[in-house]
């Protein structure tokens, strides 16, 4: 479709937001259906472009050319199109572009990305308050696409914001370029790397990827479908090809310009010109279970385990990332974290190791190992700094790209912390270890920045554990669970409110000591249902259901 036809018709836009967690699983296309559930916009604009939603779906965002404005709705049940409503709370884009087409996010909501079809240019914008437009401002920071395609028309980052994406109908094709520093488009520059989709179609409107990269969807207005693409290398467009999978919305719009997902992949949502109307559409995929409290007292060994003796001799702690795909342990006998492969999510039987990555300048005795829900970021606690350790990675989930940022030192509460978690929004931090015989909570006034934390309270632990080695806390903050070498035991504990350590209040408690007698991680699958413990006697990891 020419750029002549797109500004006649208005035919453009696409969508992007935060990466989505871990709980993602990959839309089934194929098997996707409509819901019967749609929401106008045209009220606030009659040519409607860009689609896009805040992380946690309570927040939507329509960009439109006709005002050349940005739109904020409210969503009372997250992702449900038909509890939206509009904020009355807009922004004016016009001085950038008269042609306003995309919209995106960086992860906190506190930038704003607008692909700009007049100038052929992305646009940057700051909110001093994440995902509210009423406090958004320009950058005055700009970066032309205009050599690569004159008809862009979607936007995305990948989750470091070191990867840019804009596809445009000039030529069919997607275009890839690098940040050297992360969403800041100052610093782009373009790859020469591109990847055609004129087999599929020849109106390309608007691209997402899954949260690692290897799967991309394309939205385009000559064939009215959702086209998909797997990337044997995750973000790297010179690894694409056509999966020969594709999903039709002709039934409801002629004329599709946006696309977003739900954060775990469930929902497809596609906004179109025609009707001025997003549709909500169900992908097929399995959204994750949700977290049922473990029955301890009735867990049981699986009889299977996972030796990690060949990194390292002395594991302490562990986690499971990227949609439990990553496994990731830490230990004090080579200093670094040591990075493993599943080819099935959760099963231990089928990890694989694939790098390590040393924090021996930073700590010489590493204990505690959490990750930013997006993995780009890690974090290590341990007893030789008594501190947190911050680290930065430029793809999600990889080591080879992390890099020191920042440590904090927790010594006036704890000398010697060996566990570490955070609340999913980065805004609250737990650190557990057994100078204290306690769980310490602190506040961070900047999400995922531990320069920004403050000490608030504690909850000692004492009664149950005096030598506390690992914690894990649940998503929503209701349920902790740890794990020590005075019982050789896992005890779970009930937080009334979420977060908030001085609500705790013990529940119940499970022996480890037939599997190993010197506990040392301990990790639980994102439904509850199984338990995960890592002993240092034996270098090993075990399996437990846990009822």
């Amino acid at each position: 479709m020419s750029l002549a036809r797109m500004m006649q018709m208005a035919a453009a836009g696409s969508a992007g937001a935060g990466p989505e967690p871990s709980g993602w699983t990959d839309p089934d296309l194929g098997n996707a259906s409509y819901d019967a559930v749609s929401f106008s916009v045209g009220t606030q604009d009659s040519v409607p472009l860009g689609l896009t939603f805040n992380n946690d779906g309570t927040k939507m965002y329509v960009s439109g050319a006709a005002s050349d404005d940005v739109f904020q709705y409210s969503l009372s049940t997250a992702f449900d199109l038909s509890t939206a409503s509009y904020d009355s709370v807009s922004f004016d884009m016009g001085g950038q572009d008269t042609g306003v087409d995309e919209i995106v996010f960086n992860n906190d909501g506190t930038k704003m990305y607008m692909l700009g079809f007049g100038s052929d240019a992305v646009y940057q914008y700051s909110l001093s308050t994440g995902f509210d437009i009423s406090t958004a401002s320009y950058d005055s920071v700009s970066f032309s696409v205009a050599a690569q395609d004159t008809t862009p028309r979607g936007l995305e980052f990948n989750a470091s914001g070191s990867k840019m994406y804009v596809c445009g109908d000039g030529s069919n094709s997607v275009y890839q370029y690098s940040l050297s520093t992360g969403f800041d488009i100052s610093t782009a520059s373009y790859d020469s790397v591109s990847f055609s989709v004129v087999s599929q179609d020849t109106g390309p409107s608007s691209l997402r990827f899954n949260p690692d990269g290897t799967k991309m969807f394309i939205l385009g207005t000559s064939t009215d479908s959702v086209h998909q693409y797997s990337l044997s290398t995750g973000f790297d467009l010179s690894t694409a090809s056509y999966d020969s999978v594709s999903f039709s919305v002709a039934a409801q719009e002629s004329l599709p310009n946006g696309l977003a997902f739900k954060s775990d992949g469930s929902k497809m949502y596609v906004l179109g010109y025609t009707n001025d109307t997003i549709f909500q559409y169900s992908t097929a995929a399995a959204a994750p279970a949700e977290w049922t409290d473990p029955d301890l007292a009735n867990a049981s060994y699986d009889s299977v385990s996972f030796s990690v003796a060949g990194q390292d001799t002395a594991p302490q702690g562990m986690f499971f990332g990227d949609g439990a795909t990553k496994l990731y342990v830490v230990g004090d006998a080579g200093d670094d974290v040591n990075q493993y492969s599943l080819s099935t999510p959760w099963d231990i039987t089928t990890a694989s190791y694939v790098q390590s990555f040393s924090v021996s300048s930073q700590e010489t005795t590493p204990e505690g190992i959490f990750f930013k829900p997006d993995g780009t970021k890690m974090y290590v606690c341990g007893n030789a700094s008594d501190s947190v350790h911050e680290y930065d990675l430029s793809t999600a989930w990889d080591l080879s790209t992390a890099s020191f940022n920042q440590s904090l030192s927790v010594s006036t509460q704890e000398g010697a912390p060996r566990a570490v978690s955070f609340k999913p929004d980065g805004t609250v931090m737990l650190i557990g270890g057994p100078v204290s015989d306690s769980i310490l909570q602190y506040s961070l006034s900047t999400a995922w920045d531990i320069s920004t934390a403050s000490y608030v309270q504690n909850f000692s632990i004492s009664a149950q554990e005096t030598i506390l080695q690992s914690m894990f806390v649940n998503e929503d903050g209701t349920s902790l669970m740890l794990v020590g070498q005075q019982g050789l035991d896992v005890n779970r504990y009930s937080l009334s409110t979420p977060w908030d350590v001085s609500t705790m209040s013990y529940v119940e408690n499970f022996s480890v000591s037939a599997q190993d007698t010197a506990p040392e991680g301990l990790f639980f699958k994102s439904d509850g249902s199984k338990m995960y413990y890592c002993g240092s006697n034996t270098d090993t990891i075990y399996q437990y259901s846990t009822d």
